[in-house]
């Protein structure tokens, strides 16, 4: 998300990437990290032995591997819970754990986070997604109970949002990470008022910004516009693994919200089949996604974000009947015995990619909120298909 992101990244693990115009062999000035970063994640230099644990795709063995993370991210990470777009990520996650597990330590430790900030977003940088993602929470726990002043806030800028006039000159929802932050609020949000006018708005925008970032010919997103013209070291088109992550998940959220007659949701459905099915062919052996989809030998680990939203992607598919069981099960059980296998002892989930704008270094204990968030809510949907399966649907 944030494009000072290489250089924060080096940083983080003890090293040093050249600045542009200053000699190789100077030395460069240390960077600070913004706090928000510092508090979204870490990458210890020994974290410990991994886990043990069973990747059998039964309600038992899938919350067990559900609660061993999130425990872990609560009892380490409420205290720094914020109201930035990578905590947003993670809540949802939370959210879908504790209706999943019945743990309500999850819920609450979102629920306290919400009432600390009074319900209320971010609202400095008018009208950038990152800062509305925080909304689905809030729209969740009304759902759970529909106190206004959970509403109050999201609502209020939501409503800005969709009076706003376009500015020709620049996409609105410019990158694609994007997609995931704001467009499922909006459905959220379109769902409990009963009014069009946020899911209208959402559908104007999604088209408007696939025209350009989308290439129909990969069935990927670019980042963003500066991506274009960006090659891997293979000379083929440079796509980002968690940036398509986030639009397949943010598919998935949206199309649940959506009414089966919304006019255009069909090019929602095949738009979501068209990433899914070029998703799956780019699976790595031990199931999950490097950061950079079509030169993948080109990077050292493999990358849990990324296959987070696609294990949870995919999952919701076939729950949802959109995609077909027999081809893309096999898929999100190899993604989520692969994600496993980076889960330390204590609970740390690993080989998560800092935050960033395209595919970049990282160390196998490298865990960030996000990515805990897409683990979630990949088990959360697994999670129901075990339990669909065991009442013999």
């Amino acid at each position: 998300m944030n494009s000072t992101y290489p250089r924060i990244a080096f940083c983080l693990f003890g090293l040093w990437m050249p600045i542009a115009g200053i000699a190789q062999n100077a030395t460069p000035k240390p960077v600070v990290i913004p706090t928000d970063q510092q508090a979204a994640g870490d990458a210890p230099a020994d974290p410990g032995p991994l886990a043990k644990l069973s990747p059998a795709l039964t309600p038992k063995d899938i919350e067990a591997a559900m609660s061993k993370v999130a425990d872990w991210q609560v009892a380490t990470g409420k205290s720094r819970y914020s109201r930035q777009w990578t905590f947003a990520a993670l809540y949802r996650g939370l959210l879908e754990a504790s209706a999943t597990t019945g743990n309500p330590e999850y819920r609450d430790s979102v629920l306290n986070m919400a009432r600390k900030y009074d319900w209320k977003l971010i609202d400095t940088r008018f009208p950038h997604a990152d800062d509305e993602a925080l909304g689905w929470s809030y729209l969740t726990l009304y759902e759970q109970q529909p106190d206004a002043e959970r509403l109050a806030d999201t609502k209020r800028i939501l409503d800005q949002l969709v009076a706003r006039p376009d500015d020709p000159k620049k996409l609105l929802w410019w990158w694609c990470d994007a997609l995931f932050m704001a467009p499922p609020v909006l459905a959220k949000m379109s769902v409990i008022t009963k009014d069009r006018k946020y899911l209208d708005y959402m559908d104007k925008e999604w088209w408007e910004m696939t025209a350009v970032l989308y290439d129909p010919a990969e069935h990927l997103y670019f980042r963003d516009e500066t991506f274009l013209d960006k090659h891997e070291k293979n000379g083929k088109k440079l796509f980002w693994s968690r940036g398509n992550g986030w639009v397949l998940a943010a598919l998935a959220q949206v199309l649940q919200l959506m009414p089966g007659d919304y006019p255009s949701r069909p090019k929602y459905v095949a738009q979501f089949k068209d990433m899914a099915a070029k998703v799956r062919s780019l699976q790595q052996p031990d199931g999950l996604w490097k950061t950079g989809l079509l030169d993948q030998d080109a990077y050292n680990y493999s990358e849990v974000s990324g296959t987070g939203f696609f294990a949870y992607g995919m999952a919701w598919g076939i729950n949802a009947g959109i995609l077909d069981r027999k081809t893309y099960l096999p898929a999100v059980q190899k993604a989520w015995a692969g994600m496993l296998q980076h889960v330390y002892q204590d609970g740390r989930l690993g080989s998560i990619q800092p935050i960033g704008a395209a595919p970049d270094v990282f160390t196998p204990s490298t865990s960030y909120v996000y990515g805990i968030g897409a683990f979630e809510l990949a088990g959360s949907e697994l999670d129901r298909m075990a339990k669909g399966a065991k009442k013999g649907k």
